[in-house]
């Protein structure tokens, strides 16, 4: 099982040192001489495979298709569209030598893959009966960060990024090129991007090249999306529901929802067990902590690790013919009849995926501030974590002088508007719009 939990720092007296501890403890990631990247650990790891697996489900009842792309694209191709490598080309890593031989033309280990699905689209769309196309890649990327932390930042990075065309604009999105983006409030009030889906229009098109002819037997250009996430929502997870206990897992991304606790070895124990587990759901994961260590230490693990249900069962618990169960998030503990157990486990997961959603919920709107004065604007961002909500007129100077002035960024435009002035520069507005702190 392991060495010894060790004490967790507190969450509230240091945030950065909590993050760290968690991982240690939880044995999520280790670290090797590949300097900025991470060891995903075989727990860790299977939190990411229940993510992936969720969302490769969706995906592919929205009729999305899995494929693979090279990982090295060539300079010549990453130069087509210019301003896509602006944004990257800090963050690049080149290969200039293959073997012994240095290569005709340096190639980059994909950032991300737009460039290498465009040239597959120029190839393969020809008429508007190829439409649209949805394909999806699970990969990983390489971003050089001058500053890793594991999960939140990495060289190295676990994703999916999906991309997809369309006849036209209608047929996917209305309006203006646009990028669409998950924030998620931390528990310390400070922003985590958790994924992001962009509206390309027609402009990766044009750059190709990529046509296909319309029912009139007209060449038309069609429209782009692309959208994604990583093992960055690892990190959200962490940093949203865990405690200073450890991690705090939804029951549905554990990898383990039950753990049986044996508080001393013994046949009639083991059979107990063994009849609870026979007639869990089969969807119900599980396992049996039959280590040689104390009681105290086996529950302190489960706790670290996050897992939502711990079995208690002693002798003196079955002279009553009870088991003590204990759920993660509240670390509320109750008596259940044996018989009770199966049908209790199932209502608790619920109600602990349930509660951890409304405690996280709760909890982002009580930090979330609204107002169009920039003093006060200035004061809260001082003095309070969280978001601010308030107008703005859609001027990067007023972007600028907010980060200038107070360490805060745009986050993300809120939906719906109604007119007002912007608090920085006292023009009309013309939108809502969320500032806050990220990682």
């Amino acid at each position: 099982m392991g060495k010894l939990v060790t004490k967790i720092t507190d969450r509230d007296m240091d945030f950065a040192a909590w993050y760290t501890d968690i991982i240690r403890e939880a044995d999520l990631v280790a670290y090797s001489s590949v300097k900025g990247s991470m060891i995903i650990r075989p727990y860790g790891y299977a939190i990411w495979e229940n993510m992936q697996n969720y969302l490769d489900r969706e995906f592919k009842l929205l009729g999305h298709q899995n494929v693979q792309m090279p990982m090295f694209i060539p300079e010549s191709l990453l130069n087509v569209e210019k301003e896509h490598v602006k944004g990257f080309a800090p963050e690049v890593a080149w290969v200039t030598q293959g073997g012994d031989n240095l290569l005709e033309e340096k190639m980059c280990v994909r950032p991300t893959s737009e460039v290498l699905f465009c040239e597959h689209f120029k190839n393969i769309i020809k008429s508007y009966r190829d439409l649209p196309l949805l394909y999806n890649q699970w990969c990983t990327i390489v971003r050089w960060e001058k500053t890793t932390r594991p999960f939140l930042r990495s060289r190295e990075i676990l994703w999916q990024e999906g991309h997809t065309m369309h006849k036209t604009e209608k047929e996917k999105f209305a309006g203006a090129i646009e990028t669409y983006t998950i924030e998620a409030m931390m528990y310390d009030g400070v922003a985590l991007q958790n994924g992001t889906s962009h509206y390309f229009g027609q402009g990766f098109a044009k750059s190709f090249g990529i046509t296909f002819l319309d029912e009139k037997n007209e060449l038309q250009t069609p429209y782009q999306t692309s959208w994604g996430c990583t093992t960055r929502m690892i990190g959200g997870v962490i940093m949203t529901h865990g405690d200073n206990h450890g991690l705090v897992l939804p029951p549905k991304i554990a990898p383990i929802k039950v753990r049986f606790i044996p508080i001393k070895e013994s046949e009639k124990i083991n059979e107990v067990i063994q009849k609870i587990s026979s007639q869990l759901n089969k969807e119900i994961t599980y396992d049996i902590d039959h280590s040689d260590k104390s009681p105290g230490f086996k529950f302190a693990d489960a706790e670290v690790k996050g897992i939502p249900i711990r079995i208690e069962i002693g002798e003196r618990d079955l002279e009553n013919d009870v088991v003590t169960i204990v759920r993660r998030d509240t670390l509320e503990k109750i008596q259940i009849k044996i018989e009770d157990v199966p049908m209790k486990v199932e209502e608790l997961l619920e109600q602990i995926q349930t509660n951890l959603y409304e405690r996280a919920l709760k909890r982002r709107d009580s930090m979330i501030y609204e107002t169009d004065d920039y003093e006060e604007f200035k004061e809260i961002a001082a003095t309070k974590p969280g978001f601010i909500l308030t107008n703005w007129c859609g001027n990067t100077a007023c972007e600028d002088k907010v980060k200038e002035e107070t360490g805060l960024k745009s986050r993300c435009i809120k939906e719906d508007y109604e007119e007002g002035l912007c608090p920085f520069c006292k023009e009309k507005s013309k939108y809502k719009i969320y500032f806050g702190r990220q990682y």
